[in-house]
């Protein structure tokens, strides 16, 4: 019997190969000689980086960046088979500038362009790059000088990559754009639709959660449509689906980068070879640490379970540490192809108690699922593969 082990973090509890480890042990309680397959799995967010690179066996590069405050800092990266994997989280996320610290108008993602920099260094013929946990709102300007572009004022002189210049540009100059880029795809892993500017852009809907106040908002929003306009070829990218991930990095990425916007889930399905793991499977596990109706929509249980109905209409379960009630959501998951979403807290307890002790509780599901399972594999037409 072959089991696919295919969760994504529990975020706070577990991470993602932690979780695919756990399946796989309460899989084989039950039926100790199953073929388990674990794929540690994610969205564009959290843990992109390292799902992709754990089913890789990616090797990890340390390099000195600057975080969105100027400081010097480690980041990591990963390589694999000619592709760099970044988190843009690593060098400029939010949490790592403290509450008190965060200060959006003069914040930059340079660090990202320095680890854009470093994965050139080593000849990488493809750049993945995870969008999450960005604590920036400079339109991606901060990226670009990083890596030799210029942005000019109307006094022709050369202005940095801060949101509080970025009102002042009125040129951008790419004729010190790193040439190694142009042989090098770049593909962004993005998992919102937010344009660059307006009610729905990246000032706007992200930047309060990054310490924005509204006057803040406002002076951020008009800065990135000054400087996306300053690039007749490049405004055209500000009203694309996903140009306001991370702080707007998503439309310097592809205004400027050429790279591809794409679902975070699916890039690392393909990054991980899901599609060729669930050939022949008699079951998908998969899970994460809260199924509501966003799950649905994009994020990884709906996209193991596309891959899953591609792959022969294998069975695929969720398991997760709370699930939004309703008869919408059942017939959403059941829609999309997962037959059941099975919680994995075995009774009332706190929030520490359900994280702290996760991983015992996701084993135990995986058993008690297989239990099940197998007792009705007779019966069932979806047990009989």
């Amino acid at each position: 019997m072959k089991i696919v082990c295919a969760p994504d973090s529990f975020k706070g509890s577990m991470t993602a190969m932690q979780a695919a480890r756990a399946l796989a042990d309460g899989v084989r309680a039950v039926v100790p000689d199953a073929q388990c397959e674990v794929v540690p799995l994610a969205d564009g967010g959290e843990g992109f980086a390292q799902a992709i690179a754990d089913a890789l066996g990616a090797q990890f590069h340390i390099v000195e960046v600057h975080d969105s405050l100027g400081r010097p800092r480690e980041a990591g990266f990963w390589t694999a088979g000619g592709s760099a994997v970044i988190e843009v989280a690593e060098a400029v996320g939010l949490g790592l500038v403290a509450a008190c610290d965060r200060r959006i108008c003069s914040m930059t993602s340079a660090g990202v362009g320095e680890l854009i920099s470093a994965a050139l260094d080593l000849g990488v013929e493809e750049i993945l790059i995870g969008l999450g946990g960005s604590g920036t709102n400079d339109g991606g300007a901060g990226m670009l000088r990083a890596l030799g572009m210029s942005f000019i004022d109307e006094g022709g002189r050369d202005v940095d990559g801060s949101p509080e210049c970025l009102g002042k540009v009125r040129r951008i100059d790419v004729s010190g754009l790193d040439g190694r880029l142009r042989d090098v795809r770049v593909r962004a892993a993005c998992d919102v639709d937010n344009p660059l500017c307006g009610p729905r852009g990246a000032s706007a809907v992200y930047g309060p959660q990054k310490g924005a106040t509204p006057r803040d908002v406002k002076v951020l929003d008009r800065a990135l449509a000054t400087f996306a306009h300053a690039d007749p070829a490049a405004s055209a990218h500000a009203d694309k689906a996903g140009a306001g991930a991370a702080g707007g990095l998503g439309f310097a990425l592809s205004a400027f980068l050429g790279a591809s916007l794409e679902s975070g889930v699916d890039l690392v399905m393909e990054g991980v070879g899901l599609a060729e793991v669930l050939r022949g499977a008699d079951l998908v596990l998969t899970g994460e640490g809260s199924i509501d109706r966003q799950s649905v929509m994009g994020k990884t249980i709906s996209g193991v379970a596309r891959l899953a109905r591609e792959a022969g209409s294998v069975p695929v379960i969720a398991c997760a540490g709370r699930i939004e009630q309703g008869q919408a959501l059942t017939d959403e998951l059941l829609r999309c192809g997962i037959i059941a979403a099975v919680p994995i807290v075995p009774g009332p307890c706190s929030t520490d108690e359900a994280v702290s002790s996760g991983e015992r509780n996701l084993r135990a599901t995986a058993s008690r699922v297989m239990r099940i399972w197998m007792a009705r594999a007779e019966k069932s037409p979806w047990c009989s593969r």
